[in-house]
Parts: structure tokens; sequence; C-alpha cells
């Protein structure tokens, strides 16, 4: 009789080692400390490079239309992505033309200095996962490319009318100048407030920022930023999309046995959001964040070969498979019964506002935006 393959009737580690070392990143214990002198190392180069930026040496490449960058001062997920589909829409509302541009981390085709546009059918492994998501949930161009401004330079000669930037990620890519910074932080705030290896932080703080958006309590010494701050509150939808776009409610899914898998910074808050959400699952796999779902190999690994071959919907009698939406591009390939979840994020009507107000006083502002009718 052959043996099971590795994995095939035990769940993946609960517990990656991204997820070990983001715990932590939340105390000065025994393993922050030893990675410290690196740490220092990590600080001096950054504030070098940060020098040269501001002398002069290094130079940075300004749009003609107004640049915001949502980005954050950790390391890991903070929910960057939500919050950019969230200003998209609200700007949009308001009457602006965005355009988002990102690297596109984990893409295949990041060597390639040419910029590529997104759309809702990229291959996620071309384009990235989270500008895919975008490009699926908004009707903005979205282009990524190695370098942000090729990226930028590219979208402004495809799209004419396209009178703001968004940049997904990037505040430290200081090569794209900005007129707006938005930081957002997740629950863990900023850590044991060491720099990267030794903690979360990829930069100094406090540092100065013109907005900051938080879950959960607000971070250590957030006041001294300077930033316009608003809690953001994060929920799962009450539904979820299969991949031929179908609508399906959770309520309709309790009952049933639940395989969640999820690889994200912090997959146990999705596993835990569908709990709350009356879906306990049987079985969970946590995997790195930006991990590739699309290696057949997975599928064996995930005990998923049989019913993904198939391609069918699962019986009553089968675990249905969840997964976060960002993953949801690359997993279908593999796992075409899965469902994804959208995480949704509701921040006060005075966010968006601020960022419109902001955008108009800029000299790069073209126009004055126009609402949109219902």
């Amino acid at each position: 009789m052959t043996a099971p393959p590795p994995h095939a009737s035990q769940p993946l580690s609960s517990r990656p080692f991204s997820a070990r070392i983001t715990d932590a990143w939340q105390r000065k214990g025994l393993l922050a400390c030893a990675l410290l002198p690196l740490s220092w190392i990590h600080a001096g180069l950054g504030g070098l490079r940060r020098s040269l930026y501001r002398a002069g040496v290094l130079k940075s490449w300004h749009a003609p239309v107004p640049t915001v960058v949502v980005g954050n001062v950790i390391a890991g997920g903070s929910g960057k992505t939500p919050v950019t589909i969230e200003l998209v829409q609200a700007l949009q509302a308001r009457g602006w033309r965005p355009v988002v541009i990102s690297r596109g981390y984990g893409r295949t085709t990041s060597g390639n200095p040419a910029a590529l546009e997104v759309t809702a059918l990229s291959d996620p492994r071309e384009v990235g996962d989270e500008p895919l998501l975008i490009a699926s949930r908004t009707t903005v161009p979205v282009f990524v490319a190695k370098k942000r401004a090729d990226a930028a330079q590219a979208a402004l000669s495809a799209h004419k009318d396209i009178d703001v930037l968004i940049c997904d990620d990037g505040l430290q890519h200081l090569a794209l100048a900005r007129d707006l910074e938005i930081a957002v932080f997740n629950r863990q705030g900023v850590g044991n407030g060491w720099q990267l290896p030794a903690g979360p932080l990829r930069e100094p703080w406090p540092r100065p920022l013109d907005i900051a958006l938080y879950a959960g309590a607000p971070p250590a010494n957030l006041l001294r930023s300077g930033a316009a701050a608003w809690p953001v509150e994060r929920q799962l939808a009450d539904f979820a999309i299969a991949k031929d776009g179908r609508h399906i409610p959770l309520v309709s899914l309790r009952g049933r046995r639940i395989h969640a898998v999820a690889a994200i910074a912090y997959p146990q808050e999705f596993f835990a959001m569908l709990h709350a959400a009356g879906l306990p699952q049987a079985r969970s796999d946590a995997l790195p964040d930006h991990a590739d779902l699309t290696d057949p190999q997975l599928l064996t690994r995930l005990g998923l070969a049989d019913s993904a071959a198939a391609g069918a919907a699962p019986t009553m009698e089968e675990p249905v498979l969840l997964c976060t939406e960002k993953d949801a591009g690359k997993l279908w390939h593999i796992a075409p019964q899965a469902l994804a979840v959208p995480l949704q994020v509701a921040i006060a009507p005075a966010f968006a506002q601020h960022v419109h107000e902001r955008l108009l006083t800029l000299p790069t502002a073209p126009h004055t935006p126009q609402p949109q009718k219902d």
C-alpha cells in the first residue's frame, strides 16, 4: 500500500515561520534582542538613503498630477489594499479619475522593466495578487512595474484623463515623489518599536505623516507624527464569491465542514473572522504571505487533489474551501471550487473628504472634479 503523501491528512502548520517572526516583533524578547545589531545596520543604511534624497544626490520623479501613497511603516500586512480600494471608490464618487500603480509584489515578471496594465482577467502570477484584486474590485486603470515611476508614466501615457495617482504601497520608495502620505496600521501597531529585523518598523517611528488609519487602538506616539487619524473597522462580507462570480451567502454555509486557506500576513485573523461568522473550521491552513498558490503540488499538500481535478462544487459531505479574496486569483487556478470571502473596511466619510480637499489645494490638481451622478 502506498504511503499517503506528506500533509495529505494533516493541515499545514497553523503558525508558519513568518507568523512566528511577527509574534516575536511584539515584544523585546530574546530573539528580538539577538537581532538588534542587524537592526542598527538597517537603520543606518536607511538613514543614509533618506539623507541622499534630501540632499538631491538621489533624485525623485514627480508626476504631473497629484500623487497619493498608501503604505505602512511596518513590515507585513496592514490592510493597505482594501484601504486603497475604498479610497479609489470615494475619489471616483467625488469626480476624480484615479489610476493605481504598484510594484506587484511576488509576480514572476518582476524582472521585466516594462510596465504592465492589470485587468480583471490578468494572471496573478504575472501582475501580483494585490494589483489583480484592485483591478477586479474597481473600474480604474491599474499598472505594475519594477519601478513605480515607470508604472505611473505608462499609465499617464495610456490614459490621458487621469488626474490623480494612487500608489499601493511604497511609503519608503522615495524615487517617486508624493503629495500625500497615508500610513495604515494593523492591530499590532508598531510592535516593540524596533526596526527590522529586530522589530516590525521599516523606518524610524514616529515620523511625519499626512494621514494615519489604524485598526484597534491608535499606534504609540501617533500624535507626534502630526497626522490626521481615523480608525478602520475591518470585517468579512456576509457572502463568498465563486469563480464564476456568484455570491454565496455565508449563512448558507453554516453547518458545513469548512476548510480555510490563507496566504496573508496574519492568517489567524481571517480564520477568527470566519469563526465569528458562524463558520468554525474543520481544517485551516496558514501559508506565508504571497505564497505561490498556483503550484499543482500544493493541491496534494492541502488535500484538494481529487475535488480540484474534477473542478466541481463540493457535495454536502465534502468540506467547503474558503480563502481570502486576495488569494482567490491564484487558488482558482488549482482549486476552481474555492470560495473567496471579501474583507470589507469601514472608514469615517471625513477621511475621504479630507483627502479630496487636500488634493484640491495642490498646484498639480488639474481641475475641480464634479461628483459622479447616481
